[in-house]
């Protein structure tokens, strides 16, 4: 699965889009294996409780996944999948 990210997490990932091959199908599975391949991205994205840090987004074929199943929200390899950590501006 392609997974776009955006702001600081590209530098983290080294790319506009990410290659993942979760070991589920949520969206908890996709962001633990980016975590796996990408450790500095848990303090980014992650509370300690393994939540959604505040106003971090993921975008499932456009739609936000609070709007959704949150992190439970079912995934498939063909979705579009986005991921935008808090931005700051004014």
């Amino acid at each position: 699965m392609l997974v776009k990210v955006f702001a600081n997490l590209r530098q983290i990932c080294g790319g506009v889009t990410v290659d993942v091959q979760p070991d589920g199908n949520q969206v908890m599975d996709v962001l633990d294996k980016m975590v796996e391949m990408f450790p500095d991205l848990q303090g980014e994205i992650f509370t300690p409780e393994k939540e959604l840090l505040p106003f971090v987004h993921v975008y499932v074929n456009g739609r936000n996944i609070i709007h959704l199943n949150d992190l439970q929200t079912e995934v498939s390899e063909d979705d579009q999948f986005a991921l935008f950590p808090p931005v700051a501006g004014g």
